[in-house]
């Protein structure tokens, strides 16, 4: 309900697969790790350093996704884990991310890492289609 339904529905995986450069070893440039079972890719998360100006000592949790079919499996809890070894060892402290205004099911798995809004607010418009977005803030290596 976040996102129009038609939006969704034109969104094909080999079309964004295609954007996305798997063996980069450049830490300026994104790095995506895929979860996988059995051969299928159950989701992904992507890692840069922040974009944002006033973050710029931050890395960024830039997406972390899971298919649907396998949410509540722990595909989500080793994406993040692997999201924030690759930042700590990126040599960042701190990560930011976006998440689209009103996901509760979202928030509530990013404020279980530790991950919290820290008041700034975003509208965006990717893909075509606008949205509102909230940052969230989090200390990666919280021993």
């Amino acid at each position: 309900g976040l996102l129009p339904d038609a939006y969704l529905d034109a969104l094909f995986p080999e079309d964004r697969a295609a954007r996305y450069d798997f063996a980069t070893t450049d830490l300026a440039k994104p790095r995506t790790i895929v979860a996988e079972h059995e051969g299928v890719i159950r989701g992904f998360a992507t890692t840069m350093p922040s974009r944002d100006p006033d973050t710029a000592d931050h890395g960024e949790l830039c997406a972390l996704y899971v298919d649907p079919d396998d949410w509540s499996r722990g595909y989500g809890r080793s994406l993040i884990e692997a999201a924030r070894r690759h930042l700590l060892d990126c040599g960042f402290r701190s990560a930011m991310l976006w998440m689209l205004e009103g996901n509760a099911r979202t928030d509530r798995f990013y404020r279980a890492d530790g991950w919290l809004p820290d008041g700034t607010r975003r509208t965006e418009t990717m893909w075509g289609i606008t949205v509102n977005e909230l940052r969230y803030r989090c200390v990666l290596d919280q021993s």
